[in-house]
């Protein structure tokens, strides 16, 4: 079917060489959930059939595109996926229903939600969205729960303000002045741009709670069953990432030809650039791509139970792996 994009054949379980020759483990069916189709900002794993990553680590890596870190979520629950790459908010929301799951990378520490304002609207701050109409793209996205977390450090509330389900395509009414401010993301606000957005005033979130926009989660039945296949998963991500950084004009030019939105290569680049900055922070620098931000992650659970995005306190440390980077082992 169109909504699974395999690369090459799926391992089937038995005995592989890896490219070093060293034998591999025994490994089943692996498959990667993913909060979207084959974009231009996961050029890194769309680059599997030209570089390897993960055939490097006996691994056969089939993608699942979905639409939203629920989706993702969702296959990884019913079983379909072993991995989901989706946001905190679905984590959290996940966890808040029972689901025994755990964090194992974080894909993107930098908060890439921002609320975009024309220039002379007067707002230029989370205080001046009182009274306000701000666009979102659905009512259960992360552009409506980031809003609320930005909204909270001002001291307001969604009563505060008047929500406008927008749809991605959520500049437009901005420009017909159909609402005073919109949220979303580094990417589509940089699309935005492209497409004739005039001067504008950025509310960065990362400014008021800088914490992770995407996550790798696994079920923990597949945690305590399979941590040598997850750090192989784990090991070629990483490096599939630091290529990415290292040569971004080439990863601009891949996009072109595996990216379902690649076809405008300078726009290419620019989202790549985007992706890369939101993959390191200071912790990464020092750590490792891929450590989680305990502190961070752990106010965000708390403000989303604040918002009363989730019934009940999330304990942060009981629902992550960190044994399975790199150097952790």
């Amino acid at each position: 079917m169109w909504c699974k994009w395999l690369w090459g054949a799926c391992l089937a379980v038995g005995m592989s060489v890896n490219a070093s020759g060293a034998q591999a483990q025994e490994l089943g069916k692996f498959v990667l959930a993913g909060w979207s189709k084959p974009i231009t900002e996961i050029t890194n794993l769309l680059a599997e059939p030209d570089l390897g990553f993960f055939k490097e680590e006996g691994l056969a890596l089939e993608y699942v595109p979905g639409a939203g870190g629920g989706d993702a979520l969702r296959n990884v629950l019913s079983g379909q996926a072993d991995v989901a790459f989706t946001d905190p908010g679905s984590f959290f929301a996940a966890l808040d229903q029972g689901a025994e799951l755990r964090a194992i990378y974080d894909i993107y520490p930098q908060n890439v939600f921002n609320v975009v304002a024309l220039k002379g609207s007067g707002i230029k701050e989370p205080a001046d969205l009182k009274g306000k109409r701000i666009g979102v793209y659905s009512l259960s996205s992360g552009t409506r729960q980031n809003l609320q977390i930005l909204l909270q450090q001002a001291g307001l509330t969604e009563k505060d303000v008047t929500i406008v389900v927008t749809g991605v395509l959520n500049f437009a009414p901005l420009i017909r002045g159909q609402v005073d401010a919109t949220a979303a993301t580094d990417t589509g606000l940089a699309l935005a741009r492209r497409r004739g957005l005039g001067d504008v005033q950025v509310i960065e979130v990362a400014k008021y709670l800088n914490y992770s926009s995407d996550l790798f989660v696994v079920r923990e039945s597949t945690y305590q069953a399979h941590k040598e296949l997850l750090r192989r998963f784990v090991a070629a991500y990483r490096r599939s990432a630091e290529w990415m950084m290292k040569e971004p004009e080439r990863a601009a030019d891949i996009a072109v030809r595996r990216a379902i939105d690649g076809q405008d290569r300078s726009l290419n680049a620019e989202i790549i650039a985007l992706r890369n900055r939101s993959s390191v922070s200071p912790l990464t620098q020092e750590k490792g791509l891929g450590t989680l931000d305990m502190a961070s992650l752990q106010a965000a659970a708390d403000a989303y139970h604040r918002l009363g995005l989730i019934s009940r306190k999330i304990d942060f440390q009981k629902v992550v792996a960190t044994d399975l980077l790199p150097g952790t082992y």
